[in-house]
């Protein structure tokens, strides 16, 4: 009798702790779908932050041709992402302050879709770069923000998380680079065409933003001192730290070197009598030498002290791709493709330095803000500058030399941005 009042005891025990599992699952079901729809959104958002460049670079010639540009007009045109990133990139913090990162990440896909739905038809030189400046000011936000939404978010799988939107980024990239001109072709040949269809791309990457801004945003962080920390405001002047400074630079020199690459390698190609298809291909495994190291390459890095090492092997790669360019272009193609990819690997380890030199969420908002924003403006001569070389030298060689120049310090700041301190202290003992 003992036992069987024991185990009805234990029956209408378990019977009563049943119904309060309810009572928490909706809110964890919740809450986990929040955070994949979170995931899904920069997946997707990441999957839209190059293909507005990539497929001009792809059909530059063409747009050329059919708008009337000279070569130092459309070195101006491939300076003006770095330009836009710069000016707009430097609003997302405060936009973000104001509406949430999700608000102006789902803004940012908007504006994206309509620059690239209206840039082919806008009718002339100015048209085209005014259209593109309103898609690249949607890149901008975006680009700041993901490093503050991965660190935010996601505390504990900065590395993962940072490696899997880069993956992203770098198969939208190559994706991009690769069927801009045979999907051109299918459509008839218009390169307005071609450049207007990656409108539909970003207007799907607005679709899982919508519910998160609804929701005003994403779940509570698991941490609640991150979300404290970056509601207060930065007891730091970015500018005392070193640190910031040598990031800035290397993430300039990076995208100098990276806009050079995909505005003008395939022009470089062709001029070596490579078809513009297979032009495109090469460019296309340049990106797509990102998406599988781009997520290796923040794993590896958030284990290392120091990033230096890493550093220093892209930028082998990258004068070495550099030289194949400039003494077999046609020859080895494929070969300085895969180094050059290789190399443009410097902008995934340059994301994961932001999130690893601040240790609180408002450190790594102003950190990426500075870094992309100087950054970019560091890079704003050098795409124009080729394009000037190219037009006044009437070759690559001078081009070719200005990147071997530019890859040096790349190396030097990045192995300086790559010790194991914060922006934090050195802010601090600046200020002291």
């Amino acid at each position: 009798m003992m036992g069987l009042m024991a185990s009805e005891e234990t029956t209408t025990a378990s019977m009563t702790a049943r119904p309060t599992a309810p009572d928490r699952t909706p809110a964890n079901t919740t809450r986990a779908w929040t955070a994949r729809l979170a995931v899904l959104g920069i997946l997707l958002a990441a999957v839209n932050l190059r293909p507005a460049i990539t497929s001009l670079g792809a059909l530059l010639e063409e747009v050329r041709d059919g708008l009337g540009m000279s070569g130092s007009v459309a070195g101006l045109l491939t300076s003006v992402p770095p330009l836009c990133f710069a000016v707009f990139g430097v609003m997302a913090p405060r936009l973000a302050r104001r509406f949430g990162p999700a608000a102006v990440v789902c803004a940012g896909m908007v504006a994206i879709t309509a620059g690239l739905l209206i840039r082919p038809y806008a009718g002339g030189t100015a048209g085209f770069l005014a259209a593109s400046a309103l898609a690249l000011m949607g890149i901008a936000v975006s680009n700041v923000l993901m490093p503050v939404i991965v660190k935010r978010w996601f505390p504990d799988r900065v590395g993962s998380m940072t490696g899997l939107y880069s993956m992203a980024l770098a198969a939208g990239t190559s994706v991009a680079a690769a069927v801009t001109v045979p999907m051109t072709d299918a459509l008839g040949g218009s390169w307005q065409s071609g450049l207007a269809v990656w409108a539909g791309l970003a207007a799907v990457a607005v679709l899982p933003w919508i519910p998160l801004v609804r929701g005003r945003g994403m779940p509570e962080p698991p941490a609640g001192a991150h979300a404290r920390a970056d509601r207060q405001p930065p007891a730091l002047k970015i500018t005392r730290s070193r640190t910031a400074w040598a990031l800035a630079v290397f993430f300039g020199l990076q995208a100098t070197a990276a806009y050079i690459t995909m505005g003008w390698m395939p022009q470089i190609f062709r001029d070596a009598g490579v078809p513009a298809s297979t032009a495109g291909v090469l460019l296309a495994v340049t990106m797509v030498m990102g998406v599988p190291l781009a997520f290796v390459i923040p794993r590896v890095a958030t284990r290392l002290p120091h990033q230096g090492p890493i550093v220093i092997v892209l930028g082998v790669c990258g004068l070495a791709g550099y030289a194949g360019l400039y003494l077999a272009p046609a020859a080895g193609a494929w070969a300085w493709a895969l180094l050059l990819g290789v190399s443009n690997c410097s902008f995934p380890l340059a994301l994961t330095m932001v999130g690893m030199r601040s240790r609180t969420g408002a450190g790594v908002v102003q950190l990426s803000a500075f870094a992309q924003s100087t950054g970019y403006l560091i890079s704003i001569p050098g795409p124009l500058l080729v394009g000037v070389l190219y037009q006044q030298g009437g070759g690559w060689g001078l081009p070719i030399a200005l990147m071997v120049g530019l890859m040096i310090p790349q190396m030097a700041v990045g192995v300086l941005a790559g010790r194991d301190r914060t922006v934090e202290d050195e802010a601090a003992s600046a200020a002291g």
